[in-house]
């Protein structure tokens, strides 16, 4: 699927964390491909080079910054480098994040602290110090990946939901927060959407995956790409503390 949405983001300058592959990878594409210089960030530096590349092959301009965003002091200090080596910072998308999925009563505080923070806590260390930047500015988009665990809820993903649920909290307090400094702060909560994970799924489940959405088939990474880059743009100044659900229907 190709991306078909258009925006004009020449000359600003994104952060886009977990780029390295996924829908990460994807939003980078978006951004850089309307025209911002993308910092990319996530743990591994070999696929984080192949991103780049895609970006500069294309003709856009990007940067690999390998970092784990569990780490508090090295996300804050990337974005402030970001801010420091481009002279502004306009874009902050959190996808970074991770699952340990488990049914609650086998679930280890481990698995608990390790979700929490790689999804929920990462993105309130990056949006904070995002924030601080933005607010000189007096303008800036906050787009935080959720997902539906986040809304409905799922089986075996109590971890997982609660930071997605968090993170949908924290955006709408933030966007309370900011919203007169020029700054928006959304979120984006895709569905089931084509991946290496969901082909490991075989055809079997997948095939009663879909019969559970109405649109009739499994989105793809660049349904989840036009949505963050609308909400990225200048053009949803008026959109804030809001999260858009790509699901093809599923929650109704």
């Amino acid at each position: 699927m190709q991306l078909s949405l258009s925006v004009d983001l020449k000359d600003q300058t994104a952060i886009v964390t977990g780029a390295s592959q996924g829908l990460g990878k994807s939003v980078a594409l978006a951004l850089a491909a309307n025209g911002a210089h993308v910092a990319c960030l996530a743990r591994n530096a070999e696929k984080l080079a192949a991103t780049v590349e895609e970006i500069t092959q294309a003709g856009g301009s990007a940067e690999a910054i390998a970092c784990d965003v569990t780490d508090r002091e090295a996300t804050a200090a990337a974005i402030a480098g970001v801010h420091k080596r481009t002279g502004r910072l306009d874009i902050l998308v959190n996808n970074a994040g991770m699952t340990r999925d488990k049914l609650l009563r086998g679930m280890s505080d481990e698995e608990w602290d390790d979700v929490i923070a790689a999804n929920l806590t990462s993105c309130f260390v990056a949006c904070r110090a995002a924030a601080t930047i933005m607010r000189r500015a007096k303008y800036g988009r906050i787009v935080n990946m959720a997902s539906i665990s986040g809304v409905i809820g799922n089986a075996g993903q109590t971890n997982y939901s609660a930071s997605k649920a968090g993170m949908i909290g924290l955006s709408r307090s933030l966007s309370r927060e900011l919203a007169n400094r020029g700054i928006t702060v959304n979120c984006v909560a895709p569905g089931f959407i084509a991946s290496d994970m969901t082909a490991k799924l075989g055809d079997v489940v997948m095939g009663e995956v879909r019969k559970q959405i109405p649109a009739n088939r499994v989105g793809e990474p660049e349904d989840v790409a036009a949505a963050v880059l609308f909400l990225a743009s200048p053009a949803a100044g008026y959109i804030t503390g809001q999260t858009l659900i790509v699901d093809g229907g599923m929650c109704g």
